[in-house]
């Protein structure tokens, strides 16, 4: 036996290899889960000129957030963890805080623009623990949410530059 090779445990990972990796992943759902209910709030509740544009916008990412937190909490159970699932500890521990009622259509896609700009951080933290260990299912999910995240970021940085 090679002596790179891992042990197989929870899939290839020591415990020791996961619990920061899961740890972060936690704290990525319970910020996911914040901008989640964000979304739609700001989808049932935007008016004005772009109503149409955002109500329907707001919620293509809320389905976008809710297949993510899914795939997030599904991730964290192959390790034999559990996912964070309370609201209490998602609004301890989420980076990302709630909006201020009444937000313009304005303030409610520059709060989407701060949300994603604190996903992606917390989603580079938990690529570089991956990496770390080599999980390489992990990396490919992540992955794919970075790249469309940040497609939603342009997009909505340039429908800001309209305003």
């Amino acid at each position: 036996m090679r002596t790179n090779e891992k042990i197989f445990q929870n899939l290839g990972f020591a415990n020791k290899d996961t619990t920061e990796l899961t740890k972060e992943i936690n704290l990525l759902i319970a910020s996911y889960h914040v901008h989640y209910q964000k979304l739609r709030n700001f989808h049932w509740n935007v008016t004005g000129k772009d109503f149409f544009d955002l109500h329907e916008k707001f919620e293509e990412l809320y389905n976008f957030s809710k297949v993510n937190i899914d795939d997030l909490a599904e991730r964290v159970r192959v390790f034999g963890e559990k996912p964070m699932a309370r609201l209490d500890e998602y609004l301890k521990f989420s980076k990302i805080s709630e909006p201020e009622p009444g937000l313009s259509p304005d303030n409610m896609v520059d709060s989407i623009l701060t949300d994603f700009e604190i996903l992606l951080s917390q989603m580079i933290n938990v690529l570089d623990l991956a990496n770390e260990s080599g999980d390489v299912s992990t990396i490919d999910l992540l992955n794919s949410i970075v790249k469309q995240t940040e497609k939603y970021y342009w997009m909505f940085t340039a429908w800001m530059e309209k305003n």
